[in-house]
């Protein structure tokens, strides 16, 4: 949903809308509490991913929204936010026995 509210528009379009920026800083927010829910085992199998990082961005999203800068929400959109969705559609693909295997360096 989050790439969704931005198609088409650069990052000046979307700094001086706040509709877009306020859903995608919503996007983002669940985004992170879903990662506090997901199995070490899976985080295991990524270490790359700055799991706690992702848990902590929820914590800025929800409490110290002044701080919420539109560059750096644009930032984990277009780049951070990529690298997620590829590990997540590797899992989903992945048959369950593999996804339960060790992990993969």
């Amino acid at each position: 949903m989050a790439e969704s509210f931005v198609s088409g528009i650069d990052y000046e379009a979307f700094k001086d809308d706040n509709l877009r920026l306020y859903a995608v800083t919503r996007c983002l927010e669940i985004i992170s509490e879903v990662s506090r829910r997901l199995p070490e085992d899976m985080k295991a199998r990524h270490p790359a991913i700055p799991w706690r990082k992702i848990a902590a961005a929820g914590n800025i999203y929800r409490h110290e929204y002044e701080n919420v800068a539109a560059q750096a929400v644009w930032r984990t959109l277009t780049h951070d936010l990529r690298v997620l969705s590829d590990v997540v559609s590797l899992e989903l693909s992945a048959p369950v026995s593999e996804a339960r295997d060790e992990p993969k360096t």
